[in-house]
């Protein structure tokens, strides 16, 4: 039996671009189902996303929807995806989520040796980037 964890975001009319972003930062296979789709062809939100699924070369899954307005919108709560490890490739990532987003800490050395930041992608989205040796596990 597997269980996993998967990140999950919500969005206003923006996860199609969003999930293109994430595909063109990470790579990987993108699917997307629209409301259309699975409902009225002619319908207002026929061109949300209903799911979205990215499955990335890294073993990533990362999945985001369209909220059409009727539905809400947790804004008490704020939850930021972590990437972590010993891989190279990981400043990669950081340059592509913090480009047109907000920095809140660079990515650079820190105190206990690893390379990290924190940011906020352009579509809203935290982040937050370790790169490690690998030592610690």
């Amino acid at each position: 039996m597997v269980a996993r964890l998967n990140p999950y975001i919500g969005f206003r009319g923006m996860a199609r671009e969003a999930l293109e972003f994430y595909q063109s930062v990470f790579g990987g296979d993108l699917e997307i189902m629209t409301f259309g789709e699975m409902g009225d062809p002619d319908g207002p939100e026929a061109q949300l996303v209903m799911h979205g699924r990215l499955e990335t070369p890294q073993g990533f899954t990362l999945m985001a929807a369209d909220a059409p307005d009727k539905m809400g919108l947790a804004s008490e709560t704020f939850v930021t995806i972590s990437l972590s490890g010993d891989d190279p490739q990981l400043r990669e990532f950081w340059s592509k989520l913090s480009d047109g987003g907000n920095v809140d800490v660079p990515f650079e050395k820190q105190m206990w040796g690893d390379e990290f930041g924190e940011c906020t992608d352009k579509f809203g989205v935290r982040w937050s980037v370790d790169l490690g040796d690998g030592s610690a596990g």
